[in-house]
């Protein structure tokens, strides 16, 4: 197994990027941008966004994310225990139907698909400590609506969801018995870091300014606010003394903290978008102007977006094939790259073995969430990825047999020269070129199979071929196993 080791330092800044002679705007580039913010592309979406600007195709991504109505609230998205008929029965299954709905949105949404999948990691909650439906959707919601939004609104929002308060203790945390739970995760993980500009006492008063949402009016209601258990002391946090509620909380953090919450925030998300190393040179250059781009537009994250996915240091040819795929990455990017047949049991199947390989949506292994890149690798996991995309090529050959040799011919314009099918198709799924020819040459003797030489001589062999389409699926099996795929 090839090492998976990362590219030289990208030194490009955020100036924007323009295309030149020598870095034009091509086919690369786009399919660059569909892998990082969105779950990859079918080739005709990205010969479309070809003929755009780099500028214009990124404003309408992040636009289109921005603006995309959120996914409709489901029946029971509000109920109260009380309102379902048969409990066990009937939450298990909306629970099984939201994850599948969930799946349905990231492989279709584009942006707001991903980011909603980044803060999904972010502000973290598990399924399987709460395992309540409404919950489940309340919580899903509440990152959809703030994905793209003001990042001290979500802040202040994701804090009082009552997924949360669950979550992390918040629905215990009272005037006569403060749980430190949540307002130790506030700073530590969603807003400044660990240990970065916070101490302990600025823990013990957070959690006692956020007590008091610690009731609902029947059981599985929304939490709500009760001044009879909110302390109403005072207290001081980051210095600022005051009988300080919830509100004030946040008010105060992004006050006092906001350039070190700003910085924080935009590495995650550089990590996240860009690459998994940020060392001294890109904090300078990149980290710390993206921050100051979010304090400058009161937090908004859209302008951070669009600086970022429009710069020199995003397109940068170093940026390329940095990121390890998710499980999730994997398979989603392949079905969208393919265009192959899926449907709700098979979103449910890639699900499952996604879980396998270690990304069970909605069930992070803790509060730190998934920490991703190299920890999607090891021998049993990387396996479980070959023999899931073996699977699915499968079912593709036996059900849908065609549309293999389809895809071949439209990628190569229907050419039955061999050598260039299988150079297009692993150009198609990979973000750089195969490291020597001789990768290239193994794969073309790979989907060669065993049709005897003389009839790719004389040019009779094409993809009509009887024997085609089980070609293109042992290609498309080979292509699954190379360190390359694994790449985004």
């Amino acid at each position: 197994m090839e090492s998976f080791a990362p590219s030289p330092c990208n030194t490009s800044t955020l100036a924007p990027y323009i295309p030149s002679a020598g870095d034009p705007w091509n086919v690369s580039k786009v399919k660059h941008v569909y892998r990082r913010l969105g779950f990859s592309a079918s080739q005709a979406t990205v010969d479309t966004a070809l003929g755009l600007s780099p500028s214009l195709f990124i404003d309408q991504l992040v636009d289109n994310a921005f603006s995309l109505p959120l996914t409709p609230t489901p029946f029971w998205g509000n109920y109260s225990v009380p309102d379902f008929t048969d409990y066990e029965t009937e939450n298990q299954q909306y629970i099984f139907d939201w994850r599948i709905q969930t799946g349905n949105d990231l492989i279709t949404e584009d942006l707001r698909g991903r980011i909603t999948f980044f803060w999904m990691n972010h502000f973290v909650t598990e399924l399987e400590t709460y395992f309540y439906s409404p919950y489940l959707f309340q919580y899903y919601n509440i990152l959809q609506t703030h994905a793209l939004g003001n990042y001290k609104d979500f802040v202040n929002a994701i804090g009082i969801n009552s997924t949360m308060l669950i979550y992390l203790n918040g629905f215990q945390n009272t005037n006569n018995s403060p749980n430190e739970n949540y307002a130790r995760e506030l700073y530590e993980l969603f807003t400044l870091g660990e240990g970065n500009g916070y101490n302990e006492t600025d823990i013990t008063e957070t959690a006692r300014a956020l007590t008091g949402y610690n009731h609902w009016t029947e059981a599985g209601a929304p939490i709500y606010f009760d001044v009879i258990t909110h302390d109403q002391g005072s207290k001081t946090i980051f210095n600022q003394t005051g009988n300080w509620g919830y509100s004030d909380v946040i008010d105060i953090l992004f006050q006092e903290r906001g350039l070190a919450l700003a910085e924080y925030i935009c590495t995650k998300l550089y990590k996240f978008f860009v690459s998994p190393t940020v060392d001294l040179l890109v904090t300078q250059d990149i980290i710390q102007p993206l921050a100051q781009t979010l304090i400058a537009s009161n937090y908004e994250i859209v302008p951070v977006l669009k600086e970022l996915f429009k710069s020199e240091h995003f397109f940068d040819e170093r940026a390329l094939g940095v990121v390890i795929k998710s499980p999730v990455d994997a398979i989603f990017n392949f079905v969208n790259e393919t265009t192959f047949f899926y449907n709700n049991t098979i979103i449910e199947a890639f699900l499952y073995y996604a879980s396998l390989m270690g990304q069970e949506i909605y069930d992070p292994p803790d509060v730190s969430g998934w920490q991703r890149d190299e920890d999607w690798i090891s021998t049993s996991t990387l396996t479980g990825r070959w023999q899931l995309m073996e699977l699915y090529v499968d079912f593709i050959f036996n059900e849908h047999e065609f549309t293999l040799t389809d895809l071949a011919r439209d990628l190569t314009n229907d050419s039955n020269d061999p050598e260039f099918i299988t150079r297009v198709l692993i150009d198609h799924f990979v973000s750089k070129e195969l490291h020597t020819p001789e990768d290239y040459i193994t794969a073309t003797d790979i989907f060669k199979w065993d049709v005897p030489q003389n009839y790719y001589d004389d040019g009779s062999w094409n993809l009509s071929w009887s024997t085609a389409t089980y070609q293109v699926a042992l290609l498309l099996k080979h292509i699954a196993r190379m360190p390359e795929f694994q790449l985004k």
